[in-house]
């Protein structure tokens, strides 16, 4: 469960990425989205409420752990950094979506895409344990 959950990262942050570029681009010259850019921007959010998901499961098989009062380092940012982003960066990527949806022209709708994608995607890519950080330095790219 852990494997599929740390190779699921990288799918995300490629839809985020090219959902966040896509439709930063067509807001900037100023173009209709597409309706290949609106799927991957569906896609990108249905990626993150999969990986959501399965977080919240490998944080339930894990509770016994997590509850402890002495953690280690990495128990404690599990616990309360990486889970309560993640929580974050995926209610704001639901929240730009919903707003896109809601906004009246094309400019708009792929401004709220740019916006909460992009910040979603900084939240995602800083409450990674990355293998380069102190925090991940054990755990491996996979």
């Amino acid at each position: 469960m852990v494997f599929l959950h740390s190779l699921l990262r990288y799918a995300v942050l490629f839809a985020l990425l090219y959902a966040v570029f896509t439709n930063l681009r067509g807001w900037l010259i100023g173009r209709p989205i597409l309706t290949g850019e609106r799927m991957i921007t569906i896609v990108a959010m249905v990626l993150c409420h999969v990986q959501l998901l399965l977080g919240a499961i490998l944080y339930g098989m894990n509770w016994n752990a997590l509850k402890s009062r002495e953690l280690d380092p990495f128990h404690k940012f599990v616990k309360y950094e990486h889970a309560g982003t993640m929580v974050l960066a995926v209610a704001l990527i639901t929240l730009g979506r919903v707003l896109s949806k809601r906004a009246q022209d094309e400019r708009s709708k792929q401004r709220q895409i740019a916006v909460f994608y992009g910040i979603g995607t900084l939240l995602i890519l800083w409450a990674v344990p990355w293998p380069f950080r102190d925090i991940g330095h054990s755990l491996g790219w996979l």
